[in-house]
């Protein structure tokens, strides 16, 4: 409780009437539509990459005061559900608005990132997670910044944790990387560098080296 504005930022971006939805939803969980309240969530991480960087906190906090006050799980069931309807219709999703598609990606990693189940990462997400780093490291994916962007950064926040739910996945992954980094296909000096860090990171144990972080963001920098 020793944050008292930490939530009220990331709600700004909304009108003052979904706002107050999703104030009382952090407060009094049982006065309003929960699956509703998943729905409004979602949609607005879809078009907004900045809020769909911070939507699984808020989802914990709805999630945990709904335990709390009723012991029920309406609003993580219907969450859930939507992930997967989205889930499903990815490659439309993609193909319709690059940017929705990498607002999904980082707002399901958001999710898998933040939602514990005995303090373990829910394993219904670990595949539809996986499925989703898989396909930005597809070669027409490699040739967009923002999808090598995106699958950099992912790995970043839960590549280490994900290794442990599944470590052979990430070694595919992982092939498909290198082979994306050394294949001639046209990839940006940007994104051949973002994917030669991301292989010293997972290399040196999901860390960065101090050489590293010299080389690679002086670079960026650049």
């Amino acid at each position: 409780m020793g944050e008292p504005g930490r939530e009220e930022y990331k709600i700004q971006s909304f009108d003052a009437e979904t706002q107050q939805l999703l104030k009382t939803a952090l407060k009094d969980p049982g006065a309003v539509d929960l699956e509703k309240v998943a729905n409004v969530i979602v949609d607005h991480s879809l078009q907004d990459c900045v809020f769909s960087k911070e939507a699984g906190r808020m989802c914990y906090a709805i999630i945990q005061a709904e335990s709390k006050q009723a012991g029920q799980s309406v609003f993580r069931r219907g969450l859930l559900n939507r992930l997967q309807q989205e889930y499903q219709a990815r490659e439309q999703l993609r193909a319709r608005s690059l940017q929705g598609w990498v607002c999904y990606v980082t707002f399901i990693c958001n999710i898998f990132d933040y939602l514990r189940v005995n303090n373990m990462p829910m394993m219904a997400l670990v595949n539809p997670v996986y499925d989703c780093l898989f396909r930005l490291a597809q070669p027409d994916s490699l040739n967009k910044e923002e999808e090598v962007d995106c699958l950099v950064l992912q790995l970043h926040r839960v590549g280490e944790q994900l290794e442990k739910m599944n470590r052979q996945r990430m070694d595919e992954l992982f092939v498909l990387i290198r082979d994306g980094f050394l294949l001639p296909s046209g990839l940006s000096s940007l994104a051949q560098l973002l994917l030669l860090e991301i292989i010293e990171f997972r290399a040196a144990g999901w860390k960065t080296t101090p050489a590293a972080h010299k080389y690679y963001y002086s670079e960026v920098s650049d």
